[in-house]
């Protein structure tokens, strides 16, 4: 942009010639860094065609066109044949591969769901035939269970206690009858040697 030293904008400083009050290129291309950022701008599109453009886009609208154009100009020097196409190519071919591989994990994500779907259906199943046939198939523990009470546990509890009284009042007579005898049969011999005595 001119100063009040009389200091050309940077296309004009490239271009050597008096930059102009109303110079079109002068908002746009200081006189620092200018001249080398115009110099891809006049190799490619030059400088009398790119001032007839930014004089026929409103001056809200220069700021960003000059952007594009500059951007274009180092496409076009880097690849003269497809200038920027080359890069948007490279991009919609990145674009292409993750898409692909969204598409790609949304179809594992769906499998792996259908997967765990059927595993757990297929442990219901399991489960539901087991509780269904029981341990051992063909058996029936509900009249086994259902025979079995508090009231008959506690009968056969006190049936049991009593044969064992029994049996222990059995042995106790037969241990008791055979002392009896025991000291019967020494009487009678202490009887007999008394007699023997006697005599």
């Amino acid at each position: 942009m001119a100063s009040g030293s009389g200091s050309p904008c940077g296309a004009c400083k490239f271009l050597r010639r008096k930059c102009a009050a109303d110079c079109v290129f002068a908002p746009y291309f200081c006189s620092e860094q200018g001249p080398a950022r115009f110099a891809a701008i006049h190799k490619v599109f030059g400088a009398s065609n790119v001032s007839k453009l930014l004089l026929h886009v409103p001056a809200a609208d220069r700021c960003e066109a000059v952007v594009t154009i500059a951007y274009e100009a180092q496409a076009r020097i880097r690849d003269p044949v497809y200038g920027c196409v080359a890069h948007i190519f490279a991009l919609q071919q990145q674009v292409a591969y993750l898409q692909a591989q969204v598409m790609q994990a949304k179809a594992q994500l769906a499998q792996n769901v259908m997967d765990q779907s059927s595993s757990r259906n297929a442990d219901q199943n399991q489960w539901n035939s087991c509780g269904a046939m029981g341990p051992f198939p063909g058996a029936n523990y509900s009249n086994f269970y259902s025979s079995i009470s508090p009231q008959s546990s506690l009968d056969s509890i006190e049936q049991h206690d009593q044969q064992e009284i029994q049996s222990r009042d059995v042995e106790h007579y037969y241990t008791k009858k055979r002392s009896s005898q025991t000291d019967l049969t020494e009487l009678q011999a202490l009887a007999l040697r008394m007699i023997n005595n006697q005599d």
